[in-house]
């Protein structure tokens, strides 16, 4: 979840798991003590799956043990070959899930506003082999879903979202999560709401769920009835149990995030060569990630300044460097070439995420930002 080096007590980190009061959560371990069923579908699963779907205003969603197998799974229901496009900038699961389903991916290049795949480099790499686009939302901004959705429509693709950061995200983009044909979410301990580990698929077809719910239990129908090739990817009873009680603070955690992120803003404002992510237009943001990007007017490198903030125990990452295409079991992909990821390539080598989550105070905030200024003012390339 994240380094454990640095002092414990004053150690800043990108992220720290929210944690309701351990006496709520007591009566729910009771109950599934009592009942004796703590995974296969049990009634805190059923609970926690409609809660959800009321939550994110969808159809359907089947919940999965992490958002990597909700990947795995969503891609063999949806029963693709061939190529699909995808971005290099994202954490490397969401190649992975290719790849482990016989997929060879294609990286697009990024729009440098948003971090999310460009539409013009999707449709630039269509081909006849490709069966589907796998975009991002990355840092919880949107993607385009309209142009996207838009593409895949005309060219007969299917579309995935990975919405592993998109958790709440609401206004304009309110039906994020209908776009498409399926998204994936990640409830892992360092995303804005989480079971520990865990993850959903929600689709608007009945019948899709259906066959991703196969898909999460091996294949199983009924008792004897195997239907499919399946795995294991089934949420037990505590993780979901703690979805449903997490849900009832999402609104608290929700608001102590926001007060984070307009701190910092406020904070670096005047900080030359520090670029503050904008805030998605029409559409709120889940403050699950705070990524600055360092310009050439800072005056230190990017490496230079998370080497001073690990330094002055505060962990940021470079949220996400390498790139997925620079990975040894991508590399050689026609796609991974340099050249036609500039834009990937640039964001990759001067992003960093600072700290953020609901038990961050304005004089952590306060700490970090006065540790990237004292940075730039006293390092020099």
């Amino acid at each position: 979840m994240h380094d454990r080096s640095g002092s414990e007590a004053d150690a800043l980190y990108v992220t720290r798991p929210f944690l309701p009061p351990l006496h709520e959560f007591l009566p729910y371990l009771d109950d599934i003590w009592r009942s004796a069923q703590l995974t296969n579908n049990g009634e805190y699963h059923r609970r926690f799956e409609v809660a959800l779907a009321r939550y994110l205003d969808v159809e359907h969603v089947s919940l999965v043990a992490n958002g990597t197998l909700g990947l795995l799974t969503a891609l063999k229901a949806l029963e693709l070959g061939g190529e699909v496009i995808t971005t290099p900038f994202s954490f490397v699961a969401t190649a992975h899930a290719l790849l482990w389903n016989g997929l060879t991916p294609v990286f697009a290049d990024i729009d440098p506003q948003t971090l999310n795949l460009d539409p013009a480099a999707v449709a630039a790499a269509v081909t006849p082999r490709t069966s589907a686009i796998l975009p991002v939302h990355v840092f919880g901004r949107p993607c385009d879903t309209a142009a996207i959705d838009r593409i895949a429509a005309e060219r007969g693709l299917r579309v995935l979202y990975d919405a592993a950061h998109a958790f709440g995200v609401r206004g304009r983009h309110a039906g994020l999560l209908r776009a498409g044909d399926l998204s994936v979410l990640s409830f892992h301990a360092t995303k804005v709401f989480h079971t520990f580990e865990g993850g959903a698929v929600v689709c608007g077809d009945a019948a899709l769920k259906r066959r991703i719910d196969y898909l999460r239990n091996f294949g199983f129908q009924d008792e004897t009835t195997v239907l499919t090739l399946g795995i294991n990817a089934k949420l037990n009873e505590l993780q979901s149990a703690f979805g449903l009680l997490h849900l009832q603070h999402m609104d608290e955690v929700m608001a102590r995030r926001q007060a984070v992120d307009s701190h910092y803003r406020l904070a670096l404002r005047e900080v030359r060569g520090i670029r503050c992510l904008e805030l998605p237009q029409a559409a709120s943001s889940n403050c699950g990630y705070f990524p600055i990007l360092v310009g050439d007017e800072f005056a230190a490198s990017r490496d230079a300044l998370y080497a001073a903030l690990r330094g002055a125990g505060i962990f940021a990452r470079r949220y996400f460097f390498p790139l997925i295409s620079d990975f040894p079991m991508y590399r050689h992909l026609p796609s991974a070439d340099p050249a036609r990821l500039p834009v990937a390539r640039s964001v990759a080598a001067r992003v960093l995420c600072l700290p953020i989550h609901a038990a961050m105070t304005a004089a952590d905030c306060d700490r970090v930002a006065a540790t990237v200024r004292a940075c730039g003012q006293r390092l020099t390339r």
